[in-house]
Formats: structure tokens, C-alpha cells, sequence
């Protein structure tokens, strides 16, 4: 027989879930000096798996200049470093990370990140997981993003506001709201990883 395929929760069924509980302030770090990215590398290759997002500021019109990404978020176990990638972006930090075979980049719509990284900094996305295609064994029929990943395999809900979704990513100086959203766009990626188990890693 078929095996019957799943259907994604909807909005009113996500609004009923108990908020995400993701990271606070002050465990969101926006790094910019040689010291904080000595820091930063020295927590992250600690790590095999991080979580993985970037933002970009939203353009309107089909002949807007799209020049993103302009924020790289890496999320760890208790913490998140943010990148701004302003006029001098941090190659050699970036490069190290993204390039990493051993640090396994986790997050979902990494193939939309591919292609700016490479124009915008010349860099490849090394060991990565794409969780939507993770996600296709729990059989559900369209492929989950991350708000709907939160919610099945949390049961909580995750918060994403269109005014900071559309907000200015290319900003000098990010707003709380901004770095929040942004830390935890990340970390909710690694944390439905490990709910699910690291082994989904091993099995490809």
C-alpha cells in the first residue's frame, strides 16, 4: 500500500504552539574585531555542527541591485556570533568556516546562499546539511521550512515578523529586534538538528 503522506501544520494550527525558546541578547554577539573573531573561531571549531543562516536586505522592484548577503549568523549550542558584512567583509574568518569541511554548516534554503556567497565573496559553502531535505523522511508532502519545522519536530513556534524579515539587513547597526531574529533564524536550524538526532548526518 501507499504510504500516506503528511500535511503541514497551518498558521492558525502554529499560532496555537508554545513560543521557540531561542536565544537571549546577551548570547548574541555581533563580532567586528580581530579579537572577537579569534574568539568566535576558537568556539566554533570546537563544534561539528552549527547552525547557519544569512540575511539580506529585501529589495522591491525586479531591477533593484540585489548585493547580499549583508549578515552571516553562525549559531553554537548556546550562543550565536553575527556578521556584518559591510565594506571590508572578514574573509579569512568567513573562509575558514564556510569552506570547512569539519564544520558542518546546518540550516535550510542553503542552496539560495550558495550562489551570493560565491558572487559577493568568492567563497563555497564547504560540509553542509540542508534540513528541508532531511525533513522529507518524516513524509510530509510539501517541504518544510523552518516555522514549520520548529513546529513539528519541536512543537513550539517560532516567531518571524515581516517588518524584521523586510527590515534593513545593510544597516550600520542592527537593531535588538534584528539581532534576534537573526541569531535564531540559526539556532532553531541547529536545534530541530538535534532533536532529530545527530546521526541523520551519518546517514546522509
Amino acid at each position: 500500500m501507499p504510504v500516506e503522506l503528511r500535511v503541514r501544520p497551518t498558521k492558525e494550527q502554529i499560532a496555537q504552539l508554545p513560543p521557540f525558546v531561542g536565544l537571549s541578547l546577551d548570547r548574541i554577539h555581533v563580532v567586528s574585531t580581530t579579537s572577537e573573531f579569534e574568539a568566535a573561531h576558537a568556539a566554533i571549531r570546537t563544534e561539528r555542527f552549527i547552525g547557519f543562516d544569512t540575511e539580506a536586505k529585501p529589495t522591491f522592484t525586479s531591477d533593484a541591485v540585489r548585493d547580499g548577503p549583508h549578515v552571516i549568523q553562525f549559531a553554537l549550542r548556546d550562543r550565536a556570533f553575527i556578521v556584518q558584512l559591510g565594506a571590508r567583509p572578514p574573509m579569512a574568518f568567513l573562509r575558514s568556516i564556510l569552506e570547512s569541511e569539519e564544520i558542518v554548516k546546518v540550516g535550510f534554503g542553503l542552496k539560495s546562499d550558495r550562489g551570493p556567497l560565491l558572487r559577493k565573496l568568492g567563497i563555497r559553502l564547504g560540509a553542509s546539511v540542508e534540513l528541508s531535505q532531511v525533513l522529507r523522511r518524516l513524509r510530509y508532502k510539501q517541504a518544510l521550512g523552518v516555522k514549520a519545522a520548529v513546529a513539528v519536530v519541536l512543537g513550539q513556534r517560532l516567531h518571524k515578523p515581516k517588518s524584521v524579515t523586510t527590515s534593513n539587513w545593510a544597516a550600520s547597526r542592527l537593531s535588538p529586534r534584528q539581532l534576534l531574529y537573526a541569531a535564531n533564524d540559526a539556532y532553531a536550524a541547529l536545534t530541530v538538528f538535534q532533536a532529530m538526532g545527530d546521526q541523520v548526518w551519518a546517514r546522509g
